[in-house]
């Protein structure tokens, strides 16, 4: 069974001797999938978080002293559900991702930065692809992100009929004859998925899972016959139709996000494999003003299903529990991480708060708005640096790597005198 909870914290209540992430993490347990600060009131903060109600293997051998030196990594998190105005949308925080990973060896970030169905953002290739959980469990310093040559890929098509398959298969084939992605097996299950979207309180969408036994026999099936990353690809329930139209227009989350994000983090954390979801068959069971919609949701409404981009994402994307037999070109570890690029407004997330215990730059991007308002101030964070734009981010980033004081790129230039 998938849970959505909320959490209380009074923040008179908090101990100065411990960091915000490690009393969240005691408050909601070790089968928590994903948690968020959703809201942070004046004295009082509101987390969201999603569970599992089964057994999980949440045991992990701490990674965070290694250190491969060398190499320069950034996190640019696009949470998705929240209504990013950059990244919120289909692929649309590509032209950003692709800015910030000039300035820097590699550059890690979430799927839905990228992803627009049948259309992809990665145009370097020191973009890391990475799932949430894989993102999460990076930043807890828990996991290093093994880099592979290629992986083999498994899909888990959901039951569907005859005419959906052929969209499907039409999109497996093409990405095999021209990406050269190793597609290696596939399931289609037997019984829906069944997940469906849910808007919390603050306005972001989670979502549950109606049947996770079904997910769980067909990655056990792939694994089996070899599998190192996993697709899924099934309908999502619930979508409220008139907000699925305003997301469209450009003026409300996408309520896909949400429930894509939790299977995602559910086959990843049980079975500690990259994994990625979408959409069977792109909705459009709704009214629109205009069948010419937002440019930033264009790639999706111009698409049949979501499928193509996920398998493309899913070829090169870390493995965080890599085996033997598998060849890796490069190890990133925590360490390696100078900075973390964020919207402003939603610094209450695993990454952001686990980077004020490491220390690590948070590069807070205002232009970049979401429907949450967890800042710096209401945090009281203080390893944060803002700045307007994704523009402005890079030359930040630029200068980190460098190791030049950002004080000196300022004017007035303060004088010291003795």
């Amino acid at each position: 069974m998938i849970l959505n909870t909320q959490y209380s914290i009074r923040k008179p209540e908090l101990s100065g001797k411990r960091f915000l992430c490690q009393e969240i993490e005691e408050l909601v347990g070790d089968n928590a999938l994903r948690w968020y600060i959703g809201r942070a009131p004046k004295d009082e903060i509101i987390v969201e978080a999603t569970s599992y109600a089964g057994t999980m293997d949440t045991s992990f051998d701490r990674v965070a002293s290694q250190y491969y030196p060398g190499k320069n990594a950034i996190l640019s998190v696009v949470p998705t559900g929240i209504g990013c105005s950059v990244g919120g949308f289909a692929g649309d925080a590509a032209p950003a991702t692709n800015l910030l990973a000039a300035a820097a060896d590699y550059l890690i970030t979430h799927p839905n930065a990228v992803n627009a169905s049948d259309f992809i953002g990665l145009t370097e290739n020191n973009i890391i692809y990475t799932d949430g959980c894989a993102v999460d469990l990076f930043c807890k310093g828990l996991v290093d992100l093994h880099l592979p040559y290629s992986n083999k890929i498994g899909i888990i098509i959901e039951k569907a009929d005859d005419r959906k398959l052929d969209v499907v298969f039409n999109i497996i084939n093409t990405v095999r004859a021209t990406h050269g992605v190793n597609i290696t097996d596939y399931v289609i299950t037997d019984e829906p998925i069944g997940g469906r979207c849910i808007e919390n309180e603050s306005k972001a969408f989670v979502g549950t899972i109606d049947n996770p036994h079904v997910i769980f026999g067909a990655c056990e099936t792939l694994i089996n016959k070899g599998v190192d990353a996993i697709a899924l690809t099934s309908n999502i329930q619930d979508l409220p139709m008139d907000r699925y139209a305003s997301h469209f227009a450009g003026e409300y989350p996408n309520p896909v996000g949400g429930v894509e994000a939790i299977i995602s983090y559910l086959v990843t954390s049980r079975y500690r494999v990259p994994a990625a979801h979408a959409p069977l068959i792109n909705t459009r069971d709704f009214d629109l003003r205009r069948q010419i919609v937002d440019a930033r949701a264009a790639g999706e409404f111009a698409s049949t299903s979501g499928l193509a981009c996920i398998l493309i994402g899913l070829r090169q994307a870390p493995q965080i529990n890599p085996k033997s037999r598998g060849r890796i070109r490069d190890i990133i570890n925590v360490g390696n991480l100078s900075a973390i690029v964020s919207p402003a407004t939603c610094l209450g997330g695993i990454p952001a708060l686990y980077a004020q215990s490491l220390s690590i730059p948070i590069v807070a991007v205002e232009e970049n708005r979401t429907v949450l308002d967890v800042t710096q101030e209401k945090l009281g964070l203080e390893n944060v640096i803002q700045v307007r734009s994704y523009a402005e981010a890079a030359g930040v980033l630029l200068a980190l790597k460098k190791g030049i004081n950002l004080q000196s790129l300022e004017r007035p230039l303060r004088t010291y005198r003795y």
